[in-house]
């Protein structure tokens, strides 16, 4: 369907009714991932992660040097998604009143009126987040965690889908604020951009070399299409094994010698959601012990803060978590019980158990 809006052409269907298949909405999942693709050269994996994070109702920390696109894919995404989208650029002066809002005196109808800040959109784009100060990063707490804004005593719901990305840089430190730990657990994922191959950097040339690809990129998918996605994501199947295989990971960062701080019971529920999304995406809708593998370096390593002696030694959280990947076991199907099968999905069927239609699980 076109639509012209803003005099601009967007050309995603917006037609889906309740009952929509978990494989008619996959495919706008799909559509946004080549968009996003379209800008972001050779990074396939950290496209499907940030667009995983979405759909599990997550928020996204990209971290690396400058220059590797980081604030590039937070726009390409944005831009991907006909929604209300804020851009914010942290820096050490700004206020808490910048992102949340504040309350003005209207002298013709002698009243407080509010004026809501940068975080009343449904993509907020967070840039060097880490330049602000503590104070300032905390007005993202409750927003975040709870999709909400409280100022002077009245509450205000955020719209929906919301979604945080933040970028920061991790090398140059003189006159940042490192996040603390508490907003660090608020984001989903932690993810690295990483060089691009030399092939991706030449193609990179020829796309970007005359002109930005964020200009002519165009929504695919709109708002309440996301919407849709993520309700199709919480019908997801998981079953009891899963959900004690990602307890048992979890578990053992708290236990494990070389960590002062281990992963919160957020990092689990996170763990879960974020496997939900990614059996989602690839059109089931039931998780395996795979997608929780497949996710855990991103969604536990920068929650965990590694002991002293671990950093003398040059042990990083992402190596901490790849070892306990091989030590905690998976489980099988024999390990399974049979419980009753949830509801199905519309369009789908009836969710089959974990191990039904799988030779195997993979082992790290």
């Amino acid at each position: 369907m076109e639509r012209a809006e803003e005099g601009r052409v967007t050309t995603y269907d917006d037609r889906y009714d309740d009952r929509a298949s978990l494989t008619d909405l996959t495919a706008t999942a799909e559509r946004v991932r080549r968009s996003v693709e379209a800008v972001i050269e050779g990074k396939p994996e950290v496209v499907r992660l940030s667009l995983t994070v979405l759909l599990a109702e997550g928020h996204l920390l990209i971290e690396d040097v400058p220059g590797v696109g980081k604030t590039m894919l937070a726009k390409a995404l944005a831009r991907s998604i006909d929604c209300s989208v804020r851009r914010i650029q942290f820096t050490p002066d700004l206020l808490p009143s910048d992102i949340t809002g504040v309350s003005i005196y209207d002298q013709q109808r002698r009243d407080f009126e509010f004026k809501p800040g940068a975080i009343f959109a449904q993509i907020v784009i967070g840039d060097e987040i880490n330049r602000a100060s503590p104070k300032t990063q905390s007005a993202l707490l409750e927003s975040m965690e709870e999709r909400q804004v409280t100022i002077d005593g009245q509450t205000y719901e955020l719209p929906s889908p919301f979604m945080v990305v933040a970028t920061q840089n991790p090398v140059e430190m003189e006159g940042t604020y490192p996040l603390p730990e508490a907003q660090r657990d608020r984001f989903m994922a932690r993810v690295s951009m990483g060089y691009p191959s030399p092939e991706a950097e030449l193609a990179m040339l020829d796309v970007h070399g005359a002109v930005s690809p964020l200009d002519d990129l165009q929504p695919v998918a709109h708002a309440h299409d996301i919407v849709k996605l993520v309700d199709a994501v919480r019908s997801v199947h998981v079953a009891e094994a899963v959900r004690r295989y990602a307890v048992d990971l979890v578990s053992a960062t708290r236990n494990h010698p070389d960590l002062r701080l281990g992963a919160s019971p957020r990092a689990t529920l996170h763990l879960l959601r974020a496997a939900k999304a990614s059996a989602a995406l690839q059109g089931r809708d039931y998780a395996l012990p795979d997608d929780v593998q497949a996710l855990a370096v991103a969604v536990l390593a920068h929650r965990l803060l590694p002991t002293a002696q671990a950093q003398l030694n040059r042990r990083t959280s992402e190596q901490v978590v790849l070892e306990i990947l091989q030590r905690v076991p998976v489980p099988t199907a024999a390990q399974q019980p049979a419980p009753p099968a949830p509801g199905p999905v519309p369009g789908v069927g009836p969710a089959p158990l974990y191990g039904r239609q799988q030779p195997g699980v993979r082992r790290l």
